[in-house]
């Protein structure tokens, strides 16, 4: 197998068609064929079913392109470490945040990485911490934002900030306000009564509920699952449903008068955002000098966006 047969096949597995992937590396299309047909003969196996409107990965080619991810991925890493050896912050740095954060910290952190590296480059991938661990382990992603999450021998965690989180009701009534009501505290049981919508698992929020109500032998009553959080405060200000979020979720959406809050205490509801990077791997010093300005930029944006400064970890 040649390196150049696994940058081709990635590309057309990535781009769904030989000719897209033909015109995007300015290569024929014959020998994109017979470069990926090489891989399939010498694996023994069908890696792209062909058909008139492009490819499709097999059980087979799905599991050869994360591999082939991960082996370009590497090789670009210590491509970029032999440069960033010469002492200058080049390179490319690949960030992974889940969407709550990558709503709020997307552009301000790109503005800040060009500033402070203007010969490196940025690429933000989006997607739920348990997904974006999967992809640092194998090296798709040199570093993640990550909440709460099980300890693993083979990443690093940094914690950057606890957020409290609230069951959030709507207001049916009322003058409208410019900031949120917060409420009473309310406690884990009585929120085990409310109709709740969630996002499914494995999102962070959700398993948080679950082993916390489980501790208490509780159990939440889940009406109906969604995972956009704009969606899910829709229908919080809709209809007769409570939703468990952080102050930042509510009020990064705007329309803060639909809603109020209350912190859930007895016992309290907490969840960690942590930066994670591989244990596995050696750190350039483009992560290094990256990760603190991340680090920055998310509890400067944390404390905007829910107007008071949160527990720092």
């Amino acid at each position: 197998m040649e390196l150049r047969q696994l940058e081709f096949f990635v590309h057309v597995a990535e781009l769904g068609s030989f000719t897209r992937a033909s015109n995007f590396l300015s290569v024929a299309q014959p020998v994109l064929s017979r470069q990926v047909r090489a891989l399939e003969v010498e694996f023994r196996q069908t890696l792209l079913e062909r058909n008139g409107r492009g490819v499709t990965l097999t059980e087979a080619g799905k599991r050869f392109l994360e591999h082939g991810r991960s082996v370009l991925a590497q090789i670009e890493r210590a491509q970029l470490d032999m440069e960033e050896g010469r002492g200058a912050s080049t390179g490319r740095l690949v960030v992974a945040l889940p969407p709550s954060v990558s709503h709020t910290l997307t552009a301000p952190l790109v503005r800040a990485f060009r500033e402070r590296f203007p010969k490196a480059t940025l690429s933000v991938l989006e997607g739920l911490s348990t997904y974006v661990l999967e992809w640092l382990a194998i090296g798709r992603v040199d570093c993640a934002v990550v909440y709460t999450v099980p300890t693993s021998s083979g990443v690093d965690l940094a914690p950057v900030l606890d957020e409290q989180l609230y069951l959030v009701s709507g207001r049916k009534t009322g003058a409208a306000r410019a900031t949120i009501p917060i409420d009473d505290e309310i406690s884990l049981a009585e929120v085990a009564e409310r109709d709740l919508v969630m996002p499914s698992r494995p999102h962070s929020i959700r398993m948080l509920v679950e082993a916390s109500m489980a501790q208490a032998a509780l159990k939440p009553r889940i009406a109906l699952e969604i995972e956009s959080i704009p969606a899910i405060l829709t229908l919080v200000r809709d209809e007769d449903v409570h939703a468990v979020l952080s102050l930042k979720a509510v009020r990064s959406r705007g329309h803060e008068h639909d809603f109020h809050v209350r912190p859930i205490r007895q016992p309290t509801l907490e969840t960690t955002l942590w930066i994670a990077t591989s244990a596995q791997r050696p750190h350039g010093p483009l992560l290094n000098q990256a990760v603190p300005l991340l680090h920055s930029l998310l509890r400067e944006h944390w404390m905007t966006a829910v107007q008071g400064e949160p527990s720092l970890a």
